[in-house]
């Protein structure tokens, strides 16, 4: 059904396309893995999102649009079974695009990157290896998995096609703007306290996302080592999104059927 979609079929072309084009255009195709690291994170951020959205906010609405979920109810399917098939379909195609895309642009860093082989070079604060660009991926795989997980959830807690646009489209603005932006502020105007400003940032998956990747695949920039948080905490922040998000969507998916006594 996904694969047959054509709109989903132009977003993923896109997707490639755009990441291939940033790769190229940007220093971090002719600099190394960690500059290209650089380059594509704030693209990551803001494109997944939108991806989960066009490709799960109508996962399990479209079933109970058209009458299936009320089929699937009279077989003996589980609630867990059928939300878990659901998210797994559209996980399987959405982390092979991203991953798939990542993965593409990654191979051509030797080729661009000069003469002189940065891109493999060690020194005492770090490596520029592709280790650390493989670990990008990974993270932005499970960044995707985290946010398409949202979205079933709202696909399973809605009802109409226009509140589940409009509550998942609310999301990815939140996810790449809203959540973000108020922290600043509150931090700014003196409303949230500096010192638990780390374990604030790990409530939003976007900045949980780009710390454990500023952490682990990025970690100095300019000999200096960046700010990135709590791993730990920011680890935490995406899986409670994840299970969460998933608990909400096989409770929501239908009610529980309650045993008539006679």
């Amino acid at each position: 059904m996904i694969v047959r979609t054509p709109a989903l079929l132009a977003l993923a072309a896109a997707f490639a396309a755009s990441v291939g084009g940033v790769a190229w255009a940007g220093t971090g195709g002719g600099g190394g893995f960690v500059p290209l690291t650089l380059d594509l994170l704030t693209f990551v951020e803001v494109l997944v999102p939108l991806l989960a959205v066009a490709f799960g906010y109508r996962s399990i609405l479209g079933d109970r649009r058209t009458g299936e979920l009320d089929v699937l109810r009279t077989f003996d399917v589980s609630r867990v079974a059928y939300v878990g098939g659901v998210y797994l379909g559209r996980a399987l195609v959405l982390v092979s695009l991203v991953v798939g895309t990542l993965l593409f642009v990654g191979l051509f860093v030797p080729f661009l990157t000069a003469d002189i082989p940065t891109f493999l070079a060690v020194n005492a604060a770090a490596a520029d290896s592709g280790v650390r660009y493989v670990r990008f991926v990974a993270l932005s795989a499970a960044f995707t998995l985290v946010v398409l997980a949202v979205t079933v959830g709202i696909s399973a807690a809605t009802r109409t096609v226009r509140t589940a646009f409009a509550l998942a489209l609310a999301l990815a603005v939140a996810l790449v703007l809203g959540i973000d932006t108020a922290l600043v502020a509150g931090l700014a105007g003196g409303v949230l306290a500096e010192d638990g400003f780390a374990a604030l940032l790990a409530l939003s998956p976007n900045s949980a996302f780009r710390g454990l990747v500023l952490s682990s695949a990025v970690g100095v920039v300019g000999g200096a080592e960046v700010a990135a948080g709590k791993p730990l905490l920011n680890g935490v922040g995406l899986l409670v999104w994840w299970t969460g998000s998933l608990a909400v969507a096989i409770w929501r998916v239908w009610p529980a059927v309650e045993s008539i006594e006679e």
